[in-house]
């Protein structure tokens, strides 16, 4: 008998035709074994025959194997957060999932193989995933995101775009803006080149993109592009332009702007209840012009005609002008001015043009207050644009911006680690209470740790504590912000005062002792995320 494989089928074939009993079929080492019926035997045998030759077959088409996935550079993480992965991905809690990617990226471990298929799927319909995904997805879900469509967004969303220059010629959008990003990083110059070489054949969203990475690297070689951009066509290419020359304080774009600023802001010397001192006198523009466009305040800047702060009233056409060129002016322009140094500035007395034409009174006092606002909010842009230490320090001490609460949460980025946390709990105290609190707590980033999570258990407790008098919404929003942001550890603190409020109240209470409805349901919650966090944490640690 012939043991080539056709001949192995075809002797099987014969058996079939003639009958098992004038032909048996040929035994087969791999077939079953114990003895049977001979037809069953022969179907059997056929059965493996059959498999065993589609194994075998070779693809048709000159079809290329696919690559294995490469080997990777970062272990798993452990089992145990595997498995809390795993919950998340299942719905457990699934807010907390970026942290968990962030803190397992940070920790320089990767999400198991096993996961990625429902982590990349989650990242389809969640943009604001991916880059998460991205940092800790490992060079295996890069190579998954290869070989489905679906997933390709991966592909060129962390920082490294992959492919090398042709990348710049040859890749999406996203790819190429990574990968100019990237160049502006370690050769600004070079990356400069690449985009005027493609400058005119771009289109204009995809110029404003590109422009846009010149915030790393920025300095005044850029100026000379940058200037001819404020001639583009596209309205955010000249927008972005701007933006970033008013960050280059030696530029000829800030000169112009500083000549603008102090045509409306100049120090005066006047004599008040016998005492002598600098007054700040303010003027808003009062026209508006090509060179002021050009420059990017628009004739209806951000803001025009917007709330002005707790202090109240719309913010006027001139004032959103006077606002806008303030905020792209130098601070150095005010301490040159002033010769002072800038906590001692931003607490000059400031004057209208009311105050400045001797008007006395409430009217008077209402244009001087409205000029101190503008000036200031200007003042604190410019220091957030700049990154100015010193005025960002000046501007959240001086007391001078007591109406203006968010614009404060804004500079508290630009401060050193060591400083932020204390200046925010500061912030959180002096608006307690407030309804500014929720849109302060917006702006100031997690984790919330330290004297800053005090601060904010503080704030939580008389939240609740006020929860009677109809505030039960600010509590309920405030655990939302909170449970993603403060420090795990906070939890037995709120512990405490969950059980203080559930034994102090009337009414049904949960079968925890907290207090039954809607403010008591979100602390419960809240408690709950932050144990999650904690052991989540924990379990990424070790």
């Amino acid at each position: 008998m012939s043991t080539a494989p056709g001949g192995v089928w075809n002797e099987h074939v014969t058996a079939a035709l003639l009958g098992t009993r004038r032909r048996p079929a040929p035994a087969l080492p791999q077939a079953p074994a114990e003895a049977g019926d001979a037809a069953e035997r022969l179907l059997d045998q056929a059965a493996l025959l059959t498999v065993r030759r589609r194994a075998g077959r070779r693809p048709a088409g000159g079809a290329e194997p696919i690559a294995p996935a490469p080997a990777e550079d970062l272990p798993v993480v452990p089992p145990e957060a595997a498995r809390r992965l795993e919950l998340i991905l299942g719905g457990t809690q699934i807010r907390v999932l970026p942290e968990w990617l962030e803190a397992a990226a940070a920790r320089g471990r990767r999400v198991p193989a096993r996961l990625l298929p429902d982590l990349l799927e989650r990242g389809r319909s969640d943009r604001m995933l991916r880059p998460y995904i991205a940092r800790a997805a490992g060079r295996r879900g890069v190579w998954l995101a290869l070989q489905n469509t679906e997933w390709a967004y991966l592909v060129g969303a962390g920082d490294d775009p992959g492919g090398g220059p042709e990348v710049w010629r040859t890749g999406t959008r996203n790819q190429r803006v990574a990968y100019l990003t990237a160049l502006r990083g370690t050769d600004p110059a070079a990356a400069r080149e690449a985009l005027r070489e493609t400058w005119g054949r771009e289109p204009a969203p995809d110029r404003a993109a590109f422009l846009a990475t010149f915030e790393h690297g920025l300095s005044a070689d850029d100026e000379e592009f940058l200037e001819s951009a404020l001639e583009d066509r596209g309205k955010d290419v000249r927008q972005t332009a701007a933006d970033l020359l008013a960050r280059l304080p030696d530029s000829a774009y800030a000169a112009r702007m500083a000549a603008r600023a102090r045509a409306c802001v100049r120090a005066e010397e006047r004599t008040v209840q016998g005492r002598r001192g600098t007054w700040v006198l303010v003027e808003p523009p009062r026209t508006h012009d090509e060179g002021l466009a050009r420059d990017g305040v628009p004739f209806h800047p951000t803001g025009s005609f917007a709330p002005g702060g707790r202090s109240g009233g719309p913010v006027g056409t001139r004032a959103a002008w006077l606002r806008e060129i303030l905020a792209r002016t130098p601070l150095a322009a005010w301490t040159d001015l002033f010769g002072l140094p800038p906590m001692e500035i931003v607490c000059l007395p400031v004057a209208g043009a009311a105050g400045r034409a001797g008007g006395e009174g409430a009217e008077g006092r209402d244009g001087d207050a409205r000029a101190a606002r503008d000036v200031h909010i200007g003042w604190a842009r410019a220091a957030l644009r700049q990154r100015d230490v010193a005025w960002a320090r000046a501007l959240l001490k001086g007391g001078v911006m007591v109406d203006e609460p968010e614009a404060l949460a804004d500079l508290l980025r630009v401060l050193p680690g060591g400083e932020r946390d204390q200046a925010a709990a500061d912030l959180i105290r002096w608006v307690d209470g407030d309804p500014d609190l929720l849109r302060v707590l917006e702006r100031i980033p997690g984790p919330w740790t330290g004297r800053l999570a005090d601060a904010v258990v503080a704030a939580l407790a008389a939240a609740a504590e006020r929860r009677a008098r109809s505030h039960e919404h600010t509590l309920t929003q405030l655990c939302r912000l909170a449970d993603q942001r403060l420090g795990p550890d906070a939890a037995p603190r709120l512990e405490a005062v969950a059980a203080r409020l559930g034994a102090a109240a009337p009414g049904p209470r949960t079968a925890g002792g907290h207090t039954a409805g809607a403010a008591g349901h979100a602390l419960a919650e809240l408690i709950e995320t932050l144990r999650f966090r904690h052991d989540m944490l924990k379990e990424l640690s070790r």
